[in-house]
């Protein structure tokens, strides 16, 4: 199925910009919110990322009004009898998406696909509650949507494979790169980039190196950015949020840094709300020290810190993911660079094992198994390779052939 036509529900940062980028590729758009204030802010948003093209001369002022009229405001359902397509964008909650899809049961055509923007709730609870399972599928965009190019096509397991295939074709007129991904807690993505993460927040509890000194490192290692910066931009709140659904589906080695339930309780929610793991205004400096002292265990020693102690949590989860069938390897690797600035010299998280050696992967993580504990358990596929033969590039064969 063609689409002609799409519907954005959910007129904030990230539902304004999938707005944009669909009328960016020529397509119209509705971009639906509750009331008109909310409406109008989107809209807005969508001008504004326009006006920048301008600004840069990517576009001339003419190009942009035409683009502008391709998206339309509203409140209501009144105009979504000829969608194709409803990418909701709401809030974070499964009972909110499930009613909202059953709403639009009843205005929009059968053959409508409901998408969800969801980054790590369950696409087959979400389609659970509506008629067509069949046409309900995560598509998961990366912020801000308008730059990112990396989209998550989540199917449910009601899913059709018509839907994946023309929701793939969709992503791909929209200049994305989509990733087809089995469902399972945080998809891919957030899967790989939690463990990175939340190793960061642990190494700053205990006390291993500063922030800037961890954010440096994986900077210098060639991440687009820090690990605690990252955390500063996606909100310290959301980040909370996935690690405990990341907990509950795979347990101990998914808990959550103490510091990031501190710094939520100090509404140290990162940029959004200028404070962080950084200040970004005049909260007192010494504020996020106090916090890491009330969570460090003063009876251990001081630990050690390296980017392995980060890299390699994200390289052992990609393994588990490649066992589970979540993605194929190369799909793993081009999605870490896509979605997380992974640098692209290194090739991905499985391409850098294969270049550094899988068995070099398994003994750092079994030292630091040793040294940190059980969460760096390294994946069975790890040591059936070494086992087998399968160390990468220098024997040429690991997780790719060369």
């Amino acid at each position: 199925m063609y689409i002609y036509k799409a519907a954005v529900i959910g007129a904030g940062t990230m539902g304004a910009g999938i707005a944009q980028v669909i009328t960016y590729s020529g397509l119209p758009v509705i971009l639906k919110d509750v009331d008109q204030e909310a409406v109008d802010r989107g809209l807005a948003t969508v001008r504004k990322i326009y006006q920048n093209r301008v600004d840069k001369g990517k576009m001339t002022a003419s190009e942009m009004d035409q683009k502008m009229a391709l998206v339309t405001g509203a409140t209501d359902h009144s105009g979504f009898s000829d969608v194709d397509i409803v990418i909701e964008a709401i809030y974070e909650d499964v009972s909110a998406k499930q009613k909202l899809f059953q709403e639009l049961e009843t205005v929009c055509p059968e053959s409508t696909i409901f998408a969800s923007n969801t980054s790590s709730l369950p696409i087959s609870a979400i389609a659970s509650a509506t008629k067509k399972p069949d046409k309900v599928i995560g598509m998961h965009f990366f912020n801000p949507a308008p730059v990112m190019k990396l989209v998550e096509v989540i199917p449910g397991l009601g899913t059709s494979q018509e839907t994946v295939d023309d929701v793939v074709l969709f992503s791909e007129s929209l200049r994305k790169i989509p990733i087809r991904v089995q469902e399972c807690a945080g998809f891919l993505v957030n899967r790989l980039l939690m463990p990175y993460l939340n190793e960061a927040a642990i190494a700053l509890q205990e006390g291993a190196a500063s922030a800037k000194e961890i954010d440096a490192a994986l900077v210098n290692f060639g991440m687009a950015m820090g690990p605690l910066t990252l955390f500063d931009m996606v909100g310290i709140d959301v980040s909370v949020k996935v690690s405990d659904i990341l907990h509950d589906a795979y347990g101990t080695r998914a808990t959550a840094a103490a510091i990031l339930r501190e710094l939520e309780k100090a509404n140290r929610l990162g940029v959004k709300n200028g404070a962080g793991f950084y200040n970004y205004n005049d909260k007192p400096e010494g504020e996020l020290e106090a916090l890491i002292q009330k969570v460090k265990d003063t009876s251990r020693p001081k630990s050690s810190f390296s980017a392995n102690r980060l890299i390699m949590p994200m390289i052992n989860e990609a393994v588990i993911s490649l066992q589970e069938g979540v993605a194929s390897a190369e799909d793993i690797d081009i999605a870490m660079m896509a979605g997380t600035g992974f640098p692209q010299d290194k090739g991905g998280p499985l391409h850098y094992a294969d270049q550094i050696g899988v068995g070099v992967v398994l003994s750092e993580l079994e030292s630091l198994k040793k040294s940190h504990g059980d969460r760096f358990w390294p994946a069975p596929m790890l040591k059936r390779m070494v086992q087998g033969g399968y160390l990468g590039k220098k024997t040429g064969k690991g997780f790719f052939n060369y």
